[in-house]
């Protein structure tokens, strides 16, 4: 029987953690989508985000497609451009590279993007999207033509958070990059957490249930999971348990 096609729009509620999972089109075949499905039956997850910042297979639709079918958790696009807007999903995660100084991820993009989504159904979330030195060059910093913010500076980060708040985005993302050497530090997590009121959207290289938990001890709204899900789907009940227990801490529910 098919799930709900039509589920509520995606919210970020305050005052509680969240999880999401990062699907890249390219690493997922249709069986292993369905498994990850089948997890979030017991473990839960609050969103799929949906996306990479190099696509090169057809998969996205048919990823989204089945994830619209057999789940009502939320489909957030994670896009790397404007090629990859599906009006199939729910949400669609708006990114500004605020670390970087490429005018076409700061804007070109958007600016493309705007009539696309103006029209359509997506709930749009106005992002601020930096990218963070963990040990090695990531797909995101080279496609995007950015450097990182260097990982041990954390005023810096601090400092492109705040410009995005001033600015009006709603949301900070902070990303390592995926197959990160290292997860953010707690202490640039920390930093930011002080620094602005928006939600943080924090991923990249979280890959034990000690990297989620300092993350979140940190100041993390939502953590993102992606490639070591891939490679050890069980982590996704690891993690899911994490936040459910810290919701339980600060007396609120999933």
């Amino acid at each position: 029987m098919p799930f709900n096609t039509k589920p509520p729009k995606p919210q970020f509620h305050a005052g509680r953690k969240h999880f999401a999972v990062l699907l890249d089109p390219d690493n997922l075949t249709d069986a292993s989508c369905l498994n990850l499905i089948a997890l979030t039956e017991a473990h839960l997850v609050d969103f799929f985000f949906v996306g990479g910042s190099l696509i090169t297979s057809q998969n996205q639709a048919g990823i989204i497609s089945l994830l619209k079918q057999h789940s009502n958790i939320p489909v957030i696009l994670f896009p790397s451009s404007s090629q990859h807007i599906d009006t199939q999903a729910d949400g669609i995660l708006l990114l500004s590279l605020i670390s970087g100084r490429n005018p076409d991820f700061l804007i070109g993009q958007h600016v493309i993007s705007a009539p696309v989504l103006k029209a359509s159904q997506l709930q749009v979330y106005p992002t601020g999207y930096m990218l963070i030195d963990t040990g090695r060059q990531t797909t995101a910093s080279y496609m995007s033509g950015t450097t990182p913010i260097p990982f041990d500076k954390p005023a810096i980060a601090a400092c492109t958070a705040m410009a995005g708040e001033l600015l009006g985005l709603q949301y900070i993302y902070m990303d390592g990059g995926s197959g990160a050497m290292q997860p953010i530090s707690a202490d640039m997590i920390a930093a930011v957490r002080e620094a602005v009121e928006l939600p943080l959207i924090i991923g990249g290289g979280i890959d034990t249930t000690e990297k989620a938990t300092a993350a979140l001890e940190a100041g993390a709204d939502i953590i993102v999971i992606g490639n070591h899900i891939e490679k050890n789907p069980g982590f996704l009940a690891e993690v899911s348990s994490i936040v459910a227990s810290y919701n339980v801490s600060l007396g609120v529910h999933r």
